[in-house]
């Protein structure tokens, strides 16, 4: 069942606000453009939370609120006719939900964090924009439409990041951020061109139909959603920074901290989650696929992971941190089993991680407000004196994201090692024909059955290790900002304050969220009906068919319980004090490998060497070389130089003397009328010659239309001529084999000129 209502006025109200503050927010001043700004996102959440109201109370399970901008056809080329359509179901409320409420507290934090910069009225525009284009994103009816807010939520980053672009560092990020994503939009805009082409729509109502057609075999006898999922992957690593395309996320610190909170931690980065899960109809045709999204994803988060074990800045560390927890959710989304995935799981972890890593950052501001920038946490400790409201919160958020028991991470966690562990995809009819037969399996197909039974224990072993990294480089971080004692300068000393209450208060909110939040996702082990999270979701997404009592979950939770609080514990005895001589020593023994971790693996340096440089390269050469050289200097340049030349050569024949002019006319007419008697016929005397058996056939080519006049003569040299006629084939039989001339005279009667061309022809 379905039920319009005013969806298009949840992005709206944020753009209003955005052209408000770019267009009149000098002249109207800071106050005018922070009531404007955050009330039109307090506006947006509030109709996305009666929308939620609407499809618990109002509607049916599996009801749809709907919206559409324009009556006439939004896109009409062929056979494309899409509305610009908007919907909320209980999938994408979860999400509108989450940006427009922490949206909210990140724009109340930045009116304190923001208040003394110059760009404070641009940063709210900003702010605003990418909230509508993150709402037209979540919110779009159909794929297209989402990748509208999918595109514009890559421009507001790109302007969020390089927000103070007067420094390099901040314009290079910025920079890189666009480029990189660029390569993923690449993959998703392919995979909306095939989609379309397979199924005729591209409407995500209308996709569930469409099963046959995504099952047709489309290249190497692979079905078409195959590719599909994987191109759609190519563009959600791009847009969630996953490997490989996570390199641009750490950079991206260089904005604002309010910006590392919004787009960095709780929303932009998750739209790869919510496109994966959105289009699960598609990834379920070909389950290959979601095998492909979880190990992308078990491997940036454990790969992730051990990159921040060794950051020395706060927000680098937190950077890594959501690259990780990124991995989670794919890893979650991708964990088949018996036609389904733990795509409930994913989401689950994409509201918590929203909750705690919006704390963390804005915990990380606070504490870099508090230094005067200072965000190098070997120059901190000590902390908690100073700054005790900034220091718990930080400390509950952290608890949330090492899957502390009972806060947070703990339980959205949970639900992703379950899945993972019990996850499995189906063989290919080769193989399980080859099974059920009890063949020996040749390699490829032996592959494929270890990895159709193996790889959830894969995923589950490295989701497992990443979470004890996680534990561990959160609490170093945590020990080494706010325990043992201050690292700092005396000065920094002098004017550590805490925040104001505008930033604590919004700490407070996300810290206590942190934990409630958790409690909404409790496993169904508990008893029937707790999982009010996955009992939401239900109607969108099925849950994972795996089955779980309380003693089972009651080992998977202690284990995954064992492994992070033996991460808080190893983090506490190397740096709960400071930094420990058992870490100096490692450092000093093991040089190679701490600068190779502290270097993040030196990835980015292997991708300026393979595919920056030779880019520039390529770009310098085609520079030079085409654009200067041949375009400008011969094609343009020369072809001026060339006909001005021509012209100062000209002109001294035209000087006015009749007589020269009358010389001139002579000489083209005696020139002309050489090249009509001398070229027509030579041009025509080119003819074959074939024999077959003793007898030769000879056809003139001829000269085109200026040709019909010509006369052929055909010497056979044994004593015979055929011609001259008009007609231009000839047919002669020699008495003897062997090797013959043949001569072909070409004559024209009106200048009474020949041309003759001889030819060898065996005969036999």
């Amino acid at each position: 069942m379905t039920a319009a209502y005013p969806l298009h006025l949840i992005p709206l109200l944020p753009l209003i606000g955005a052209a408000f503050a770019l267009l009149f927010g000098k002249r109207a001043g800071k106050d005018a453009v922070t009531v404007v700004c955050l009330g039109s996102v307090l506006g947006a959440a509030l109709i996305a939370f009666r929308g939620v109201w609407l499809l618990h109370h109002d509607l049916p399970p599996g009801g749809t609120l709907t919206d559409t901008f324009f009556e006439a056809p939004w896109i009409l080329a062929g056979d494309l006719n899409l509305a610009a359509g908007l919907m909320m179901d209980h999938l994408n409320a979860i999400l509108a939900m989450v940006v427009t409420g922490i949206g909210f507290l990140i724009h109340v934090y930045s009116t304190s964090y923001m208040e003394h910069d110059e760009g404070y009225t641009r940063f709210f525009a900003y702010l605003n924009l990418f909230m509508g284009s993150m709402l037209i994103l979540v919110l779009g009816d159909s794929l297209l439409v989402t990748f509208v807010g999918w595109e514009g939520v890559g421009l507001c980053s790109y302007l969020l990041i390089g927000f103070w672009f007067d420094k390099d560092a901040n314009a290079l990020a910025g920079r890189k951020a666009f480029v990189v994503n660029r390569v993923g939009d690449f993959g998703m805009l392919l995979a909306i061109f095939l989609l379309f082409s397979v199924t005729g729509t591209l409407k995500y109502s209308n996709l569930g139909g469409f099963t046959e057609a995504l099952h047709t075999p489309l290249w190497f006898g692979m079905p078409a959603a195959y590719f599909i999922g994987l191109l759609v992957l190519v563009g959600a690593t791009g847009k969630s920074a996953q490997i490989p395309l996570y390199v641009w996320l750490p950079d991206a610190m260089a904005g604002p901290t309010p910006v590392s909170a919004l787009i960095h931690a709780a929303t932009m980065v998750t739209a790869g989650v919510y496109v994966v899960a959105r289009l699960h109809m598609v990834f379920e045709v070909a389950p290959v696929t979601l095998a492909a999204v979880a190990a992308i994803g078990a491997s940036t988060a454990l790969f992730a992971a051990t990159i921040g074990i060794a950051q020395r800045d706060m927000k680098k560390v937190l950077a890594y941190s959501t690259i990780s927890q990124l991995g989670f959710m794919f890893a979650a989304v991708g964990s088949h089993l018996h036609a389904t995935s733990n795509y409930q799981g994913g989401i689950f972890h994409l509201v918590t991680h929203a909750f705690f890593k919006a704390g963390l950052f804005l915990g990380a501001g606070s504490v870099m407000h508090a230094l005067g920038g200072e965000g190098d946490i070997t120059r901190m400790g000590g902390l908690k004196k100073y700054i005790p409201h900034t220091r718990w919160t930080f400390l509950i958020c952290c608890l949330a994201i090492a899957g502390f028991p009972g806060i947070g991470g703990f339980w959205s966690k949970d639900a992703i090692l379950g899945g993972a562990h019990a996850a499995l995809w189906p063989l290919g009819a080769v193989t399980q024909s080859l099974i059920d037969q009890k063949m020996s399996l040749p390699f490829p197909n032996a592959l494929e059955a270890f990895f159709a039974l193996h790889l959830g224990t894969i995923l589950y072993v490295a989701l497992l290790a990443a979470a004890g990294c996680t534990a561990f480089y959160m609490f170093r971080l945590y020990f080494l900002v706010f325990e043992g004692e201050f690292r700092g300068t005396d000065e920094q000393l002098a004017h550590i304050h805490e925040s104001p209450p505008a930033m604590t208060g919004v700490l407070w909110i996300l810290a206590l969220g942190s934990i409630v939040v958790g409690f909404l996702g409790m496993p169904d082990a508990f008893g029937e009906g707790v999982d009010k999270f996955g009992e939401w979701l239900s109607p969108v997404l099925i849950a994972q068919a795996r089955e779980e009592n309380l003693r089972q979950w009651l080992i998977s939770a202690g284990i995954a319980s064992a492994v992070g609080l033996s991460g808080i514990g190893l983090a506490y005895l190397l740096y709960g004090h400071g930094f420990s001589q058992t870490v100096r020593n490692f450092v000093a023994g093991a040089p190679r490998l701490y600068k190779t971790v502290l270097h993040k693996y030196y990835i980015d340096e292997i991708y300026d060497f393979l595919i920056v440089r030779p880019i520039r390269w390529t770009a310098l050469i085609l520079w030079k070389a085409v654009d200067s050289f041949l375009i400008d200097l011969v094609l343009v340049n020369g072809v001026g130089f060339l006909v001005g030349g021509v012209g100062k050569l000209v002109k001294y024949l035209q000087n006015g003397d009749v007589q020269r002019y009358v010389i001139g006319i002579i000489a083209g007419t005696a020139i002309i009328l050489w090249g009509a008697t001398t070229f027509t016929a030579r041009d025509a005397k080119q003819f074959d010659a074939r024999a077959n058996g003793r007898e030769v056939v000879v056809t003139a080519l001829g000269a085109g239309s200026a040709g019909k006049r010509l006369q052929y003569q055909v010497d056979w040299h044994d004593g015979k001529l055929s011609g001259p006629q008009q007609a231009t084939l000839f047919r002669h039989v020699y008495d003897s084999a062997g090797d013959k001339k043949v001569t072909l005279t070409v004559i024209d009667p009106r200048w009474e000129s020949t041309s003759v061309e001889t030819k060898k022809v065996t005969v036999k």
